[in-house]
């Protein structure tokens, strides 16, 4: 009997047959789960999850993490929606906000790049420093409405290809664009391959700190237009977002997946996995009546798990320790 090859052991192949065996369990256990309604519910429920772990999925390869995504996200769009209540034209708040985002990206990228800050601190210094600025100087209120005026946002959130919502089909073009820029473009081979080897792709003569800019301006366009559909789903967007638990669930994403915290390995496929496994996970859970505390619980066990095979599939060397933590 041939032994099975070490890749068929990945993480990412491991969380693959999860994620069937749940789909399968939950479908002949659970009634109605398996109803094409439901299954349209369950991709849609982690659509704005999957897109922000796309971002932050690009930024991990290449051996980084953003922990801004969220702030950016939140008070970008509920600025640009306070602008345009006030009386600012849609297209202009649009622009000021567009600009802000593209602000905080490459600051991002500028800290960690240039200034050397590590990643970790950089931004959760940037994200924190957005939400108290936005919220004291910026904004008014927790939240703020999509007005009858807006009619962009109405179109937007009422948009639907056959029976597949504008969430779900934006989940899918940014996965098919974020594949198509990592497997098929110059800048996608320098992103793995920073992240494989940092010291060796600044040697090789790849810009490594333009680069690393570009990874956290990516990762904040994602979150920006993340929110634009976010707003136009709930005809709202509230600040308070960055105060739930929305950033550990995008890392919850990005880890069980299998995208290795090393840097240099996944792809968008692994996000793409992580986000239906979570979507199955807290469909099935909440048809059961399980209550959130307890769905919390059973999500921070997954993410433990799935850190402890990272740390086995993925094993620091002594390049990697040399070249920092992310």
């Amino acid at each position: 009997m041939p032994k099975l090859k070490p890749e068929y052991l990945s993480q990412e192949n491991i969380v693959l047959l999860l994620t069937v065996a749940l789909l399968a369990g939950f479908a002949l256990l659970v009634p109605g789960f398996a109803s094409a309604g439901n299954l349209i519910a369950l991709v849609r429920g982690v659509s704005i999850l999957g897109v922000l772990a796309i971002g932050m999925g690009l930024v991990v390869i290449g051996r980084g993490i953003d922990l801004s995504m969220v702030a950016v996200m939140a008070l970008s769009v509920t600025w640009m929606l306070s602008m345009a209540n006030d009386g600012t034209p849609l297209l202009v708040a649009a622009g000021w906000a567009f600009l802000a985002v593209i602000a905080v990206g490459v600051l991002n990228g500028v800290m960690i790049a240039y200034a050397e800050v590590p990643a970790l601190f950089a931004t959760l210094a940037t994200g924190s420093f957005v939400y108290g600025f936005g919220r004291s100087t910026l904004i008014t209120q927790d939240t703020v409405a999509v007005t009858s005026t807006d009619s962009f946002f109405q179109w937007l959130g009422a948009t639907y290809i056959g029976p597949f919502p504008i969430e779900i089909i934006f989940f899918a073009g940014t996965a098919i664009l974020a594949e198509m820029i990592l497997r098929m473009t110059v800048f996608g081979k320098y992103v793995y391959l920073m992240g494989d080897n940092y010291l060796a792709a600044r040697n090789v003569g790849i810009p490594v700190r333009p680069m690393i800019v570009a990874q956290y301006l990516f990762s904040s366009l994602v979150a920006f237009t993340a929110g634009i559909i976010t707003a136009a789903n709930l005809l709202s967007m509230s600040t308070r977002i960055v105060n739930s638990q929305l950033l550990y669930d995008i890392i919850l994403v990005v880890v069980v997946g299998g995208i290795g915290l090393n840097g240099g390995k996944g792809g968008i496929r692994n996000v793409v996995i992580g986000a239906l496994l979570v979507g199955i996970l807290s469909n099935g859970l909440t048809i059961l009546d399980v209550p959130d505390l307890y769905q919390k619980l059973v999500k921070a066990l997954v993410l433990l798990c799935a850190l402890i095979a990272d740390s086995l599939l993925n094993p620091r060397n002594e390049q990697t320790e040399k070249q920092g933590d992310i």
